[in-house]
């Protein structure tokens, strides 16, 4: 049988309908804590930033607000980087690492830039560790105007409301075992479509923009990683999750197209990371240093490039 005729929610060959969607909605668990892992550390860096909330979750707006990490002293005459995180609330090290680039690193860099991070976009997929959002939305299918997924849509139009030009976005991202074991599952069911699974890449990556792909950019980010982790090798076609290497550890994809969260703004660099956290060869804090040796590294280019 193939994975749809195996899923528990749903007919195989229709698409999912509201009573479906709910129907998942009612089998996911809550199995950790955005209040303890997220927002308790969020607010032990108000006295250095200026913490802001841009919007709240509908599903419980008390539980799960919404908030961007910013450098004090916002100067018109700087660059603008921004950091995202969790837009798949269930890869942990992208939250833990935008935190921990808060926490350790962002200050250096507010002599040339102006720091901007938002490190838990989707709050009820990290409580919940999903990939999709409550209404099992992808949340990083949906960054496009009129975004059905309120995660997508709010940091959206918090974007646009800093009325400045994003000069640098790094969001930061994992790859997971369960991204074959349940979460390509569960799409294959919604969609009623069939999807071959791809060998889940050993190691770190970047996705870059196939339009904007910054190649020297890419590639100094994934030297500044590999003093970390291991960056993934291409499997035997010469691929990482089914697309060509553009250079060692770094695939492309067309951002604005597939709606992905790297598209969101008009930035001159831009990247997505991709961190392997079931690797033998990693622990967690391994994963979350990577992740901030990827923003770290690419900055640390720009300011010897520009």
């Amino acid at each position: 049988m193939n994975q749809v005729e195996n899923y528990p929610i749903g007919t195989p060959g229709q698409k999912w309908t509201e009573k479906e969607n709910i129907q998942w909605f009612a089998a996911q668990t809550v199995q950790r804590s955005y209040q303890d892992e997220v927002l308790e550390k969020i607010s032990a860096l108000k006295e250095d930033f200026d913490v802001q909330q841009y919007g709240a979750l509908s599903l419980d707006e008390s539980r799960y607000p919404l908030y961007v990490i910013k450098t004090k002293n916002w100067q018109d005459n700087k660059k603008t980087v921004l950091v995202t995180g969790g837009v798949h609330g269930y890869e942990t090290s992208g939250v833990q690492g935008a935190l921990r680039f808060a926490q350790t690193q962002a200050s250096k860099y507010a002599e040339h830039f102006n720091v901007v991070v938002a490190p838990c976009i989707s709050p009820w997929g990290y409580e919940t560790v999903n990939r999709w959002n409550c209404k099992a939305l992808d949340p990083n299918r949906s960054f496009y105007q009129h975004s059905p997924a309120e995660e997508s849509a709010a940091i959206m139009k918090y974007v646009a409301e800093l009325q400045t030009d994003i000069f640098v976005h790094i969001d930061l991202h994992e790859t997971t075992d369960t991204d074959n074991s349940t979460f390509r599952p569960a799409l294959c069911a919604r969609d009623a479509i069939e999807e071959k699974e791809w060998q889940i890449p050993d190691g770190f990556y970047l996705v870059a923009d196939s339009v904007k792909p910054v190649a020297d950019f890419q590639k100094a980010i994934i030297d500044a990683v590999e003093e970390i982790t291991h960056i993934a090798p291409a499997d035997e076609s010469g691929k990482l999750i089914g697309v060509p290497l553009e250079q060692p550890g770094v695939i492309n994809y067309a951002a604005r197209d597939l709606g992905l969260c790297m598209g969101l703004t008009n930035a001159t660099y831009l990247t997505t990371t991709e961190v392997y956290p079931d690797s033998p060869k990693v622990d967690d804090e391994n994963c979350i240093l990577a992740q901030v040796a990827a923003i770290t590294g690419g900055l640390d280019y720009i300011l010897k490039s520009e």
